[in-house]
């Protein structure tokens, strides 16, 4: 029988697991109302893992390396956007070469800061409670931060003109320049904030989540939220639902490896991963597409 410990512990980590990942998701999803498909978005979370975490070991401020992290990320994906809305280069293939340069790139940023532990990012106690309910409500600023970006990102795609601006692009780059808009402009602006989430997501993991560094450490999360902005429908709000479903079966088989399950951890490893193809493949059987008609295209017209 479970104890509420254990569960306890299931939902604390399901709520830390998809934190980053809904940070990257929304980032992503904005990309691609604006047309755009990222493949780099692994490189991306990773460059910011690493630069966030070097520069907090070197300044002991943690919300110094957020800074640096969501940077750096905003300009590792203006490099992409220069790319593939300036030079019209092919998107999945610029965004190949985004993740390869980040495996490189935050590899070579974070090997002097190998083995090495930082405070990181303090936790807000909520409740102040002993116990479980204490662990239930103790995270960090971005944790906090996470639903309420979701909806304002929700409430800028769909309530504001801008957002207007940015879906019709996404839709049809030719009619948004004949009604007087500029789809390059909105191209970058969405590829500038999906940088600046992918970079803060990357950093949740080594300043927040881990407090150390290791190559690869990301797992494929950045491809995952990929995946799961297909599953969200391209909506802020779905992102959420998302970003818990997967968190929640990594923290399950955490759990599960914890409290000593017999079961192979190489399956449980699995599990994340199995459960979002398997929605996906679910989600899928839905004809009615709520992809943006242009992503993945490359707009020849005008600028």
């Amino acid at each position: 029988m479970m104890s509420a410990g254990f569960i306890a512990g299931v939902v604390a980590s399901t709520i830390l697991s998809a934190t980053s990942l809904l940070y990257a998701t929304l980032g992503e999803l904005f990309g691609e109302r604006a047309g755009i498909v990222n493949l780099g978005l692994e490189g991306i979370m990773l460059i910011g893992a690493a630069t966030g975490f070097a520069v907090t070991a070197l300044t002991g401020n943690p919300y110094a390396g957020l800074a640096a992290a969501a940077l750096a990320g905003t300009a590792v994906n203006l490099i992409f956007a220069y790319l593939v809305v300036e030079r019209r280069a092919n998107q999945l293939a610029a965004g190949l070469c985004l993740m390869f340069f980040g495996l490189g790139l935050s590899a070579l940023i974070g090997r002097p800061f190998v083995g090495t532990l930082i405070t990181g990012l303090p936790l807000l106690h909520g409740a102040g409670r002993p116990g479980a309910a204490d662990r239930l409500l103790s995270y960090d600023i971005l944790v906090y931060l996470a639903v309420p970006m979701a909806l304002v990102l929700w409430w800028l795609l769909f309530r504001t003109r801008w957002g207007l601006v940015l879906r019709a692009v996404g839709e049809s780059p030719t009619a948004a320049f004949a009604a007087g808009h500029r789809p390059a402009m909105a191209q970058y602006q969405a590829l500038a904030l999906a940088g600046l989430l992918g970079g803060i997501a990357g950093a949740h993991l080594s300043v927040a989540l881990t407090r150390t560094w290791a190559e690869g450490m990301t797992a494929g999360r950045g491809f995952i939220a990929i995946a799961l902005v297909i599953f969200a429908r391209w909506n802020p709000l779905w992102a959420i639902a998302g970003a818990l479903l997967f968190g929640g079966a990594e923290a399950l088989q955490l759990q599960l490896q914890a409290a000593g399950a017999d079961v192979s951890p190489f399956l449980m490893n699995m599990i994340p991963y199995l459960l979002t193809f398997l929605v996906l493949i679910v989600w899928g059987l839905n004809r009615k597409s709520a992809a943006p008609a242009a992503l993945g295209r490359t707009y020849f017209g005008v600028e």
